[in-house]
């Protein structure tokens, strides 16, 4: 992440969240540098945090609307 101005906390949560997501799709994530991965598995986990942000966000809608 290049922004230093991130708090500590949502840097730890959204690492988090983004080894839970590649899990998901069978990447294995490194702690630190990543760049071995090929485009379709930096797509995969990516497209995998949208789809779960999605979702959440849709879920909050059902239960606040």
């Amino acid at each position: 992440m290049a922004n230093k101005n991130v708090e500590p906390e949502a840097k730890e949560a959204l690492n988090k969240f983004k080894m839970q997501a590649a899990s998901e799709v069978g990447v294995n994530l490194k702690n630190g540098y990543n760049g071995d991965l090929t485009s379709k598995q930096a797509g995969s986990v990516g497209g995998q945090m949208v789809k779960k942000m999605i979702e959440s966000y849709e879920n909050s809608m059902k239960t606040n609307g």
